[in-house]
């Protein structure tokens, strides 16, 4: 990333060197949109006061979800963050940026860190693991559109989603209803994790410990955990075969979501 950057920016006699210290300040974002983009945005070329370049990292962001037409919801990054020098952050950004503006970049497929969120609370420190995928598998970076039925749903038969859904939660409730829950909403109840986790231990079986996952995530780093939990389990099982990014599911991304359910479904419907 640091390379195409540079590349990129040659013209402007502009060098980076680190990712977290030589973006925070909108600067080098200002420059790499414009240049991509062919855009020009109202902003200062320098902001030197903190206030500045919260404004300026504010319109340069707008600038990027609508140039990539994602909703606040979908967004990886925030002002926030990236002013924080968030890492994770800025590489969802640049990956986000470099995959619409220049699809061709060769970027390493399946790089994935882990991250550990420690939380102080009346009981003592809290902690949660969860898994960032930063680019795609090798699975999914090599698929064409056509390979996915879900794709192909979406873009071809959007009209035929709710019907499918129906399906999807019809099977969900049959399962879950014993525990007392309705499930109606695929897009917001399956985010925080809770509901695969309770539908995979009626479906295959098993006791979940408690203490192992978060039955009320008050957070998206529980949340995280939670997805992680559901996935591990699922690919432990032989159930997942499919290139999932947690966070899209934490996100409420309804064809992540519904691609999950779908390696139940097909097993036990």
């Amino acid at each position: 990333l640091v390379d195409w950057i540079n590349s990129t920016l040659q013209e402007e006699h502009i060098v980076v060197q680190n990712l977290e210290e030589d973006l925070y300040d909108g600067l080098v974002l200002h420059h790499l949109l414009e240049k991509l983009g062919s855009l020009r945005l109202d902003v200062d070329r320098i902001a030197l006061t903190e206030r500045k370049q919260r404004q300026k990292l504010s319109v340069i962001l707008e600038a990027v979800a609508g140039c990539l037409q994602l909703q606040e919801r979908q967004l990886k990054w925030s002002v926030e963050a990236i002013l924080a020098k968030d890492l994770l952050s800025t590489l969802h950004l640049l990956v986000a940026i470099a995959k619409h503006f220049e699809p061709s970049l060769a970027l390493p497929a399946d790089v994935r860190v882990e991250t550990v969120t420690i939380e102080n609370t009346s009981t003592g420190l809290r902690s949660a693991k969860a898994l960032e995928f930063i680019t795609e598998t090798n699975v999914n970076a090599a698929a064409q559109p056509g390979d996915d039925p879900f794709d192909e749903l979406f873009r071809c038969a959007p009209e035929k989603l709710g019907a499918v859904k129906q399906a999807f939660l019809q099977f969900v409730n049959q399962q879950v209803g014993r525990l007392g829950l309705d499930v109606t909403d695929i897009d917001s109840q399956f985010a925080d994790g809770v509901v695969f986790l309770l539908l995979m231990a009626q479906l295959e079986g098993f006791f979940l410990n408690l203490s192992d996952f978060f039955l009320t995530p008050a957070s998206t780093a529980e949340m995280l955990h939670n997805v992680n939990l559901a996935l591990d389990l699922l690919a432990q099982g032989g159930l997942l075969n499919v290139p999932v990014d947690p966070a899209d599911i934490v996100n409420g991304d309804s064809k992540t979501t519904m691609r999950v359910l779908y390696c139940l479904y097909s097993k036990y419907k």
